[in-house]
């Protein structure tokens, strides 16, 4: 069995191909990038449906495959830009309409876990789900994906983003600031909002950018004290739901956790505490066709098919509200 999933969330339109066997046999993506802010909705549409029928090619060639080899057609579904889901779901039910395939709509978050569990050796782990849009710490409870903590205001990466911004940098920012945080020696104190399990940056910002109109501190010493307060921030939280449900493993998921301080800070406290800290490949942390082609391939031997009429797509879905029947 084949899965082919398209994933279109935001700035990535990817198409990954993979057996129920979970060999990827392609992965590829094109994502859209600005030299300066952060993603212009039309702007990101206009991209993907420039690169839609590119990467969908290139990814076939990559797996030796033709469209007509593959078994199921499986897409982001939710949660997400609508603007950017509405052009995955539509290569997804042109594919399956015209070439008689199942469909499959996914959660995108859910993915993210679904493929950290499939590329590492991890069982039962509290995911730390770190990107753009989403902060959420997961973890499976009672038949579904549970939110043990969460952002109370904007994701990680999109706060990571917009001090990108202020700074002149262009998106995405976060590899930027790593660069930075890298050259920073003194700690500057920033607030540290941590209400209970969940997180807040809006505050942070704020006093980032009062920061920076004041002129008393560099960039790299910002950049260097950000990541350590807000990195620490997030495994505080996240050690808490591991202790609060009693799990021995961590699995890092989304494009921040590519971030080398956040896995090095994330290895540390495991070890504190005697806990596994497991790492996908940066290829699975970021957004990537070839989670949405693994979970469809789940969820597709859970019995579980999407009518192109309820195909709808679903740009605030909750994690904690998809029923998990394949566990």
């Amino acid at each position: 069995m084949i899965c082919l999933g398209i994933e279109s969330t935001a700035h990535t339109f990817g198409i990954g191909i993979i057996t129920e066997e979970g060999n990827v046999l392609a992965n590829e993506k094109d994502t859209y990038t600005t030299k300066e802010g952060g993603i212009v909705p039309i702007k990101a549409v206009e991209h993907h449906m420039n690169c839609y029928e590119k990467v969908i090619k290139k990814s076939l060639e990559k797996a030796g495959l033709t469209i007509k080899e593959i078994d199921i057609i499986a897409f982001s579904q939710s949660p997400g830009l609508g603007h950017t889901l509405r052009i995955g779901a539509m290569a997804a039910r042109s594919l399956a309409a015209h070439y008689s395939k199942p469909l499959i709509g996914v959660n995108h978050c859910i993915a993210h876990l679904e493929i950290g569990n499939m590329t590492t050796e991890c069982r039962n782990p509290v995911l730390l789900y770190a990107s753009g849009a989403n902060t959420q710490i997961i973890a499976y409870e009672a038949g579904r994906y549970r939110i043990f903590g969460e952002t109370l205001d904007i994701g990680i990466g999109n706060f990571l983003d917009s001090f990108a911004r202020e700074l002149g940098l262009g998106f995405p920012g976060g590899p930027k600031i790593y660069e930075l945080a890298n050259k920073g020696k003194n700690y500057i104190k920033l607030p540290y909002t941590v209400k209970g399990m969940d997180v807040s940056f809006g505050g942070i910002l704020t006093n980032l950018k009062q920061k920076l109109k004041s002129g008393q501190y560099s960039e790299e010493d910002l950049c260097f004290s950000v990541q350590e307060t807000v990195f620490a921030m997030l495994l505080e939280v996240a050690e808490r739901a591991m202790a609060h449900c009693d799990k021995k493993e961590l699995l890092l998921g989304g494009g921040v956790a590519c971030n080398k301080r956040l896995q090095q800070m994330a290895k540390e406290m495991c070890s504190q505490r005697e806990a596994e800290c497991f790492i996908p490949k940066n290829e699975f942390l970021v957004d990537n066709g070839a989670m949405i082609a693994w979970l469809g391939i789940i969820e597709h031997k859970a019995g579980n098919r999407t009518k192109i009429e309820e195909s709808i797509i679903k740009p605030y879905e909750r994690t904690d509200e998809v029923e998990v029947n394949w566990r």
